[in-house]
């Protein structure tokens, strides 16, 4: 009896044991292995954006500067250069003197080269631009020197900038919203819009590491007769610009949220693609000098952005503006621009599902 009582006793206190091991280890298996930590972001963020910008060349003479200095460069447009991100195509570099190998044999006065004084860049700061493309053509007018120089200049101001080769990208936090930013272009020195697997590999690796990547290019042919996306490759001047079509759809593809297009000369359609907006051109916004103004090439569009915390499209006000020899910059009444953009986006992107009224892009409900 006493064996039988031992062997009941052993029983209970090892199913006592086995049932305490299992509770044990269902509380443990319901405990996070950490603490998960959830970012909360802005629902709104405010994406300011325009194209070309170029102040004014002292090259081949001082006497090619706006009178004024350039500080009143932005005064019509003061209020309306505002946002989390202002961003512009900085057309040119930031050098005071030198002379430019790409004008030799030329005479210089026809020469297409241009290089701002240094104290120029203070101008941008103070308009309120904070993230600049250094990926076009003309930041390497004045070779290995003016982009140099152009890069310790907007990092001495805390001005966010990358397109170049050494710099195809910066990361920045701001309102606690973490930002990547890559431009692109088919230029000397500049990360290649041409190809497009190494530039959706970039984006994809950006996409890891920030909220909200933002993408700029720098592409297609120039002037009135480049109005149009022809999804294709542009050849101009026996040089390959890009299909700009492709490249963007790409890059939102490997997750960019905003892709910013530039170097026409001219205004062009936009698109949402995927929730994302796309603008493929925004033609010359503040360009003094050596640039043509005439018909479409002398108005431009200030887009104001909004899109929410996933970066997804909210809708866009479009400010024209355009630009003459005298008055220079100022605000267009007539909404030119934006008239203009309604109708490529009509004619390259049937069926599109945008809106635009009130001087607002929308997308359909």
């Amino acid at each position: 009896m006493k064996i039988i009582n031992s062997i009941i006793l052993s029983s209970l206190l090892l199913a006592l044991l086995i049932s305490c091991t299992s509770n044990s280890a269902q509380v443990v298996t319901s405990q996070p292995e950490a603490d998960t930590v959830i970012r909360k972001i802005k629902d709104t963020i405010s994406i300011t954006a325009v194209g070309d910008i170029m102040l004014g060349s002292a090259f081949p003479s001082a006497s090619n500067l706006p009178p004024d200095d350039a500080v009143n460069s932005f005064q019509a447009v003061d209020s309306l250069l505002k946002g989390d991100i202002v961003f512009g195509n900085l057309e040119g570099c930031f050098l005071n003197s030198g002379n430019s190998t790409k004008c030799n044999g030329i005479n210089p006065n026809n020469c297409y080269a241009f290089r701002m004084p240094e104290r120029y860049a203070g101008i941008y700061k103070n308009a309120g631009f904070n993230v600049l493309s250094i990926a076009n053509n003309h930041v390497g007018d004045f070779d290995s020197r003016g982009r140099k120089n152009t890069a310790k200049i907007l990092d001495s101001l805390k001005l966010h900038y990358a397109g170049q080769v050494n710099k195809p990208f910066e990361i920045f936090e701001k309102d606690s919203v973490k930002y990547a930013f890559c431009a692109f272009a088919p230029n000397e020195n500049t990360v290649s819009i041409n190809k497009i697997d190494s530039a959706k590999a970039l984006v994809s690796r950006l996409k890891k590491q920030a909220d909200i990547v933002i993408v700029s290019f720098h592409g297609g042919g120039e002037g009135a007769r480049f109005e149009h996306v022809p999804r294709k490759n542009e050849i101009f001047y026996n040089e390959n610009r890009g299909n700009v079509y492709a490249f963007a759809h790409a890059v939102i593809d490997a997750g960019a949220d905003i892709v910013l297009g530039h170097g026409p000369h001219v205004s062009r359609a936009v698109e949402v693609y995927k929730n994302k907006f796309i603008t493929y051109s925004m033609g010359n916004f503040c360009t003094y000098g050596m640039f043509s103004l005439k018909g479409n090439n002398g108005f431009a569009p200030l887009f104001q952005v909004k899109v929410n915390g996933k970066g997804d499209f909210l809708y866009a006000d479009v400010i024209s503006v355009k630009q003459e020899k005298i008055s220079r910059l100022t605000v267009d009444e007539n909404h030119t621009a934006l008239k203009r953009i309604k109708q490529l986006t009509d004619e390259d992107f049937a069926g599109h599902k945008l809106e635009f009224e009130n001087n607002r892009i929308t997308v359909q409900p």
